[in-house]
């Protein structure tokens, strides 16, 4: 007797091929059926275009899978995200879910866990989701701000344009090739004199040093303290002779201040002056001189 009958290996054989088709789908997906899984829920208000079968990510590394997505119709407004995470994998009181758009459309579904937490979620919790500017969204921002900086570019570039086009540029090339050359040379001729003349300035200027460092020497070697102890007594003693020449209580004071013997003098002095004068008009008066003897 035959158990295996045509019809009976074709049944089989389209139960085995049900079962793959059935594994394989789930395998795609990222659902592993032979490994335990805990379900979350997640609450979004825009879930901005999130698959079903899509990563869940915890702190950069999957996590596990977007089992469903359904509207919540006894909230309005709101998306619920069922989330399949592995077994061991316990949600934190304070996790934070993040929906991120993709480079090329879409997004994935984040999660950032608490680095210290006291309590855990239980499998079956709902969370609050919140909404994270993704690079796409954060280059729709930067499109008004791309846009000036094409116009500043496109402005400049028309500004080149018409710079290039300039007769005048030849002209301005050949002066800035000409002042270029005048500059390299201005540049040698400078590079030359400090190359001649650096060294001999040098010497002359150690040799001042030395000179001012041998002064300097030779200053403090010399007595400074008695000598200006000499000159403050020179000074008392001109002071103290301009005192008594200010006063009358000695000659060299009654010599400059009495005016009387200045009237003396002066009066001497003009008596003196007449009396030659006088001599020179009237000499036979003072003087008598005679071969034969005086006359009576």
């Amino acid at each position: 007797m035959k158990y295996f009958t045509k019809e009976v290996k074709i049944g089989l054989t389209g139960i085995v091929a049900i079962a793959a088709l059935f594994l394989g789908l789930n395998f795609l997906k990222g659902v592993n059926l032979f490994k335990s899984s805990n379900s979350y829920y997640i609450e979004f208000s825009d879930i901005k275009g999130l698959a079903k079968s899509g990563p869940v990510y915890a702190n950069g590394y999957k996590i596990g899978v977007v089992r469903d997505i359904q509207y919540n119709y006894q909230n309005p407004g709101h998306v619920v995200v069922e989330v399949s995470v592995e077994e061991g994998m316990r949600l934190p009181k304070g996790t934070e879910a993040n929906l991120v758009t993709a480079m090329l459309g879409g997004c994935d579904l984040h999660l950032t866990l608490p680095t210290q937490a006291a309590e855990h979620y239980v499998p079956g919790d709902t969370l609050k989701g919140a909404d994270t500017d993704g690079l796409m969204d954060k280059a729709e921002d930067m499109l008004p701000q791309v846009e000036q900086v094409v116009s500043k570019v496109d402005t400049l570039i028309s500004t080149l344009n018409a710079l290039a086009s300039n007769p005048n540029l030849a002209a301005i090339m050949s002066n800035a090739n000409e002042i270029t050359a005048n500059l390299s040379e201005s540049s040698r001729q400078l590079n030359a004199m400090l190359h001649k003349d650096m060294p001999a300035l040098t010497g002359k200027m150690n040799q001042i040093g030395d000179n001012v460092i041998t002064l300097t020497n030779h200053m403090n070697e010399l007595d400074l303290q008695g000598t200006l102890a000499k000159v403050d007594t020179t000074l008392n003693y001109v002071q103290l002779m301009t005192e008594k020449l200010n006063r009358d209580d000695n000659t060299l004071g009654l010599l400059l201040n009495d005016s009387t013997l200045y009237n003396n003098l002066s009066n001497t002095a003009g008596s003196a002056n007449n009396l030659l004068i006088d001599l020179k008009e009237n000499p036979k008066r003072y003087v008598h001189f005679s071969l034969f003897g005086r006359k009576d």
